[in-house]
């Protein structure tokens, strides 16, 4: 069962302070990081929820994106989760905060895909297939990690678009810190894979524009050439 954190206006601390006090230093810690994202999206009138799950999360993504009723959820599961801070850990102190906000916006970009009405699909022209010697059960769970990792992808490409358009200065630093999360403990072509976009994205550059999303997709569609 979730909570949900409704009202989450202006800032994290204009929380009422009995619900603020509910959380936990590593909620507060990664809720404090993505302020900004949040902000950007309050702007832009998103429906956006912050939800903290209250019960033990085990092996949970301590940061993600639920979709329910129309509506996108910033999915906190850190309690009795140990990556929640291990993630925390591995981050270099003075990148913390543009990390978090980055992780933030490749949350938002899951959001921007199921409000299109896209999620798990591809732009005219391409197609996904599965290897034909598959069984019909293989087929389609390969099928479905195949649009799992194209949309992780996407998700990387608006993070990266959101360093660029507000921290350029650090963009090369973030791109670095990318890579090597991605790297680790890959298995190459996993729901997680996202190596191929991220690379497509070392020059900061390739991703600027107006819109986090349309600066995104198109660095996505040159990766889908190739990973389709």
């Amino acid at each position: 069962m979730w909570k949900s954190i409704s009202a989450f206006v202006a800032g994290l601390f204009a929380l009422p302070v009995c619900l603020a006090s509910e959380l936990t230093p590593t909620e507060m810690r990664w809720l404090r990081g993505a302020l900004p994202v949040i902000a950007f999206v309050r702007n832009e009138n998103l429906p956006l929820d912050i939800v903290v799950q209250p019960q033990d999360t085990p092996g949970a993504a301590p940061l993600a994106l639920a979709f329910v009723n129309g509506r996108c959820k910033l999915v906190l599961s850190m309690r009795g989760n140990a990556e929640a801070q291990a993630t925390l850990e591995r981050i270099e102190p003075d990148i913390l905060e543009v990390t978090l906000e980055l992780m933030a916006a490749h949350e938002l970009g899951h959001c921007r895909r199921y409000l299109d009405g896209a999620w798990y699909g591809l732009p005219a022209g391409f197609n996904s297939t599965a290897p034909e010697e598959l069984s019909p059960d293989l087929r389609t769970a390969y099928v479905n990690m195949k649009a799992t990792r194209r949309e992780e992808g996407y998700g990387d490409l608006v993070g990266l678009a959101w360093t660029q358009q507000q921290h350029p200065h650090l963009y090369a630093k973030l791109h670095s810190w990318l890579v090597t999360e991605r790297s680790r403990d890959l298995l190459p072509g996993s729901h997680h894979d996202t190596l191929a976009w991220v690379q497509l994205a070392q020059d900061g550059g390739s991703l600027a524009g107006t819109s986090i999303f349309a600066a995104a997709a198109r660095l996505w569609a040159v990766g889908l050439a190739v990973e389709e």
